[in-house]
C-alpha cells in the first residue's frame, strides 16, 4: 500500500491523536491498547537517554536530556522538554520512564565528576554516547572529554536490566531499542583524526621540499645548496616550538650562505614562501583524501559489524529471554543533519554508506523475528530532510540551540534550554544541535513509531 507523504504524516497525527495525544505531549491512560503493556524497558544512546547525566553542572544548567531542555509548554506547545520514549510511556499510560544510572566521570573542576547511582526501580538504560558494544563511546574520558559520559553499551544495558530481573524478561513490557549512532559517529571521528594526521604530514614534507627546491635554484650549485636547504629545514622542524616562521628564517640563511645571496631579500623569498605553502595544502589535501578513501571500506565493515552486533543482542538476549514486544529503530539520515551537511560530499557519502550498512543488518536479520518490529526511522528522517513541510518542520539544517550561547557552556542538546536558543520561533526545528532532535521532532519520531506498532497490531 502506498501512501502520499502528507497522507503519512496526516496519518500518523491521527493514529497519536487517537491514542490520547495532539501536537503536545500524549495523556497518560488516554488510550485503550490492544497490548495492555505492563512496563517500559529502553536500551540505546542520547535519542533515548531520559537523564543519565542530569547530575553535577549538567543539572545546575537545567539540562540533562539531548534536546531542548524544560518544560516550556507554556511559551510554545511544542517545547515539551520530552524524547520520544517519554511520549510512548505516556501513550500507553505508563509512568514517565527515568534513567537506571546516573552520574558522571569527568572533570571534577567543572562539576563533571558525581558518583555513579544504579536506580533499581527504573528501566531508561538508553545513555548519551553509548555504542552497540564498545564501552568508549562519545563524550567518555578515553576520548579526551571532560564531560566524562558513562557511555555503557548495549550489550551492557540489557545484561544489566536481566540482573536487575531475574535473568528474563516477563514478557508483558514493551523493549525500545535505538542504537548505533555512536559508532558511526566514533569511527567516523577517529577516520577524520587520521586524514588530518595523514595530511598534515604530507602537507609538512611538501612545504619543506618546495621551499628548500626553489630556494635552491638561485644557487650557485642547486643540488648542493638544496642538500643544505633541506637540512637547515629538518634542523629546525625538530625543534620544539618551531613555526613555519622559524623554519622561513632557517632555509633562507642557508640558501644565502649557499650561494643565493638575493634570497634573503622578503621581495625574493616571500613569493617562495607563498608558493611553497599553496603547495604544502595541496599536498595535504590529497593525503587526507587517500587517507579517507582508503579507510571508507573500514568503517562501512566497521557499522556492519556493529549492526550484526545489535541484531545478535536483540535475538540472543532479549527475545531468547523472554520478550515478546520489541520494537528496534534503525538508523537515521545521519547524513542530512547539521553535522552531517558540514562535511563535504565525500564524507557525507560515506556516511550514508555506513547508516546503509548498519540498518541493512537490522532489516535481514531480524526480518523473521514475530516478536520484533524494525521501526524505519532512516526513511522518514530523509523525508523530512528534504521534504520537511508536510511534517510541520521549519528548519531542517540548522540548530534551534545557540551552540555558542555562554548559557550554554556544554555547547550541546544536553545544555540546551529556553535561555539558549537561538533567537525567534525554533520551535518547529528539526534538530536541537548538530545531531539531536527537537521536542517536536521527538513527537513525530514517537508518531511514526506508533504508526508502525498499530500496523503491527500492538496499539
Amino acid at each position: 500500500m502506498h501512501y502520499t507523504k502528507l497522507a503519512l504524516a496526516v496519518m500518523a497525527g491521527a493514529i497519536l491523536a487517537a491514542c490520547g495525544g495532539s501536537s503536545g505531549s500524549p495523556q497518560a491512560g488516554a488510550q485503550i491498547n490492544k497490548v495492555q503493556f505492563a512496563s517500559q524497558v529502553t536500551f540505546g544512546d542520547s535519542l533515548s537517554d531520559v537523564g543519565s547525566y542530569n547530575v553535577g553542572t549538567v543539572k545546575a544548567l537545567g539540562g540533562g536530556k539531548f534536546t531542548i531542555n524544560g518544560d516550556n509548554t507554556a511559551t510554545n506547545a511544542a517545547l515539551t522538554g520530552k524524547n520520544w520514549t517519554e511520549l510512548m510511556a505516556a501513550q500507553f499510560g505508563l509512568a514517565a520512564p527515568c534513567a537506571a544510572q546516573t552520574g558522571l566521570d569527568g572533570d571534577a573542576t567543572k562539576g563533571f565528576s558525581v558518583p555513579v547511582t544504579n536506580n533499581a526501580s527504573c528501566f531508561g538504560y538508553a545513555q548519551g554516547g553509548a555504542r552497540v558494544t564498545n564501552p568508549v563511546g562519545a563524550g567518555h574520558k578515553l576520548t579526551g572529554s571532560a564531560l566524562g559520559a558513562l557511555t555503557v553499551p548495549v550489550v551492557t544495558q540489557v545484561q544489566n536490566h536481566l540482573t536487575k530481573s531475574g535473568g528474563k524478561f516477563k514478557g508483558d513490557e514493551v523493549v525500545f531499542v535505538m542504537a548505533g549512532g555512536n559508532d558511526v559517529l566514533v569511527n567516523l571521528a577517529t577516520l577524520q583524526a587520521g586524514a588530518t594526521a595523514a595530511g598534515t604530514a604530507a602537507g609538512k614534507t611538501a612545504f619543506g621540499t618546495s621551499l628548500a627546491t626553489q630556494l635552491a635554484a638561485g644557487a650557485t650549485n642547486p643540488a648542493t645548496a638544496a642538500q643544505a636547504i633541506g637540512l637547515a629545514i629538518a634542523t629546525e622542524s625538530a625543534k620544539p616550538g618551531s613555526t613555519n616562521e622559524s623554519i622561513v628564517t632557517a632555509a633562507v640563511t642557508a640558501a644565502a650562505m649557499a650561494g643565493n645571496t638575493a634570497a634573503a631579500s622578503p621581495a625574493v623569498y616571500g613569493p617562495i614562501v607563498a608558493k611553497a605553502q599553496a603547495d604544502a595544502t595541496a599536498a595535504g589535501a590529497k593525503a587526507g583524501a587517500d587517507y579517507a578513501t582508503a579507510q571508507a571500506p573500514a568503517m562501512i565493515a566497521a557499522l556492519t559489524t556493529a549492526g550484526a552486533e545489535l541484531v545478535a543482542l536483540v535475538k540472543n538476549q532479549i527475545v531468547a529471554k523472554g520478550a515478546s514486544y520489541v520494537v528496534v529503530n534503525n538508523l537515521p539520515d545521519v547524513a542530512t543533519t547539521p553535522s552531517g551537511l558540514h562535511q563535504s560530499a565525500e564524507t557525507r557519502a560515506l556516511i550514508d554508506k555506513m547508516v546503509q550498512a548498519f540498518n541493512a543488518q537490522l532489516s535481514s536479520g531480524l526480518a523473521s523475528e514475530t516478536k520484533v518490529l524494525v521501526v524505519d526511522v532512516y526513511s522518514v528522517s530523509h523525508d523530512q530532510a528534504t521534504n520537511p513541510g508536510p511534517y510541520g518542520l521549519t528548519n531542517v539544517s540548522e540548530t534551534a540551540c545557540d551552540l555558542t550561547s555562554a548559557k550554554n557552556p556544554l555547547a550541546s542538546a544536553l545544555g540546551c534550554t529556553a535561555a539558549s536558543l537561538r533567537a525567534g520561533d525554533v520551535s518547529h526545528y528539526s534538530f536541537a544541535d548538530d545531531v539531536h532532535p527537537t521536542p517536536f521532532n521527538n513527537l513525530l519520531l514517537a508518531r511514526y513509531v506508533s504508526r508502525a506498532m498499530v500496523i503491527k497490531g500492538w496499539i
